[in-house]
């Protein structure tokens, strides 16, 4: 079990998170493995998301959502990988969509 305790403007909340696992270890390398987990959900999985709106994909049939997801996170790459404009992922989506010399500069990095 993580306990988890967070203060947003002022009011504090607590959660308790339960894990199930077969790591034989310390309390030391559970905590690391969880803080690994969440690493990825924050990194890409919520990216993904809120910048991609993945989460609202209404695509079922065949491998469609399947090849959608691999063309999104090729994006995402190409666009984390482009460091001319420090704005975030959404930003930088809008960016190559309307800049066409700014999507060859996010193709081509």
């Amino acid at each position: 079990m993580v306990e988890r305790q967070r203060t947003v403007a002022g009011k504090t909340t607590v959660e308790a998170h339960y894990y199930l696992t077969s790591l034989a270890g310390s309390g030391q390398q559970f905590g690391e493995a969880v803080r690994t987990h969440w690493s990825v959900e924050n990194g890409l999985h919520w990216v993904l998301d809120v910048a991609f709106q993945e989460d609202q994909s209404r695509l079922r049939r065949d491998y469609a959502a399947e090849n959608m997801a691999v063309l999104r996170h090729l994006a995402l790459s190409l666009l984390r990988q482009e460091s001319t404009c420090t704005n975030g992922i959404k930003v930088k989506r809008l960016k190559a969509a309307l800049d066409e010399h700014y999507l060859t500069r996010v193709l081509l990095a």
